[in-house]
């Protein structure tokens, strides 16, 4: 009898992780996308997610795997300044301004 298949979440994510640190953030988006799904409130994997969009310019997408992770976790200064230079590229400056300032009250660098 053969199992069915468990996607193993945790190597998963590391993979992910090494793919994004070799410069390949396309294929870790594509893998980290299903942890995501499987875990939806996962922030480590909604910001490797976000980071793996930023770095293959999927903006919008970054934007909203950003604004899900300062939903679940507002006082995240990393995810509000994040988000800020991802609004930034999307030449929404405005928006961004709102969010760099929380970083600053956040201190985060």
């Amino acid at each position: 009898m053969t199992q069915p298949f468990e996607l193993d979440l945790h190597s998963e994510f590391l993979r992910a992780d090494l793919l994004l640190n070799m410069g390949q953030p396309t294929e870790a988006a594509r893998i980290l996308q299903a942890v995501v799904d499987a875990e939806p409130r996962n922030e480590a994997a909604l910001e490797l997610l976000a980071r793996a969009y930023y770095g293959s310019a999927q903006l919008a997408r970054a934007e909203e795997q950003l604004s899900l992770l300062v939903e679940l976790s507002p006082s995240n200064g990393w995810a509000r300044r994040a988000l800020a230079r991802t609004l930034e590229r999307l030449s929404r400056p405005e928006e961004a301004a709102v969010h760099h300032r929380m970083a600053d009250a956040l201190g985060a660098a």
